[in-house]
């Protein structure tokens, strides 16, 4: 199995650039150097909080491992479907101190390459998850339709 993900993730590039544009009050946009914008807003009026984008990204980036080394484990992924649940400290920084995320998959899905992707994604190729403080406590269900 790990011979056939050899070639995942190789073609990324090493650098980022984010352009962070004050818009008014507590409203930013930001936007990708490819031209994707994501508004962030404090107040949560015209964008998200810029926590939520974070646990959006947690979320893509898992998702992204595992459809895709899925596909390469020849299973037939159908549906895919994320819910996110975090626990914060109340005093500053106001860090994340726990995340649990539900996945809900269908398909053809043996829960052992379920299993499988989820702990390839999570120890491996997930750059959001490894960016994040270790002392996060990040729990995962799967529930395969």
């Amino acid at each position: 199995m790990v011979d056939q993900l050899q070639d995942y993730k190789q073609h990324v590039e090493p650098d980022f650039r984010v352009r962070l544009e004050w818009q008014r009050d507590l409203h930013f946009t930001a936007t990708t150097t490819v031209g994707y914008d994501l508004d962030f807003d404090a107040n949560n009026q015209m964008g998200c909080m810029p926590l939520e984008a974070l646990l959006m990204s947690l979320a893509g980036c898992v998702a992204i491992d595992m459809v895709a080394i899925l596909r390469k484990m020849r299973c037939t992924v159908d549906r895919y479907r994320m819910e996110i649940t975090a626990r914060r400290s109340p005093t500053p920084p106001q860090r994340l101190e726990s995340v649990h995320m539900t996945l809900h998959l269908s398909g053809d899905l043996p829960e052992e390459k379920v299993a499988r992707a989820l702990k390839l994604s999570q120890e491996t190729y997930c750059s959001v998850r490894h960016s994040l403080r270790e002392d996060i406590v990040i729990t995962v269900d799967t529930v395969i339709d």
